[in-house]
């Protein structure tokens, strides 16, 4: 059996890797963002609560929340 247990949900806090296949970007955007990290053991870590705001912030295509301008060539 293996060091860690598996685990069915994603964790608070995760590594690059991990937190830049929750984002669906690559690690190198990733590290690019003015995303904040946490220390704890000497390691930078990623807060799943930051990644979320951060994505929560980003403004809409058009920055107009609830449109969807492709519905609008096929009218």
């Amino acid at each position: 059996m293996g060091k860690h247990a598996a685990i069915s949900y994603q964790p608070r806090l995760m590594g690059a890797s991990e937190a830049a296949a929750y984002m669906g970007i690559s690690e190198t955007k990733l590290r690019a963002l003015s995303i904040p990290r946490r220390l704890m053991d000497g390691r930078r870590l990623f807060d799943r609560i930051d990644l979320d705001r951060y994505a929560s912030d980003l403004p809409y295509e058009d920055d107009k929340p609830g449109e969807n301008t492709c519905d609008a060539a096929f009218d």
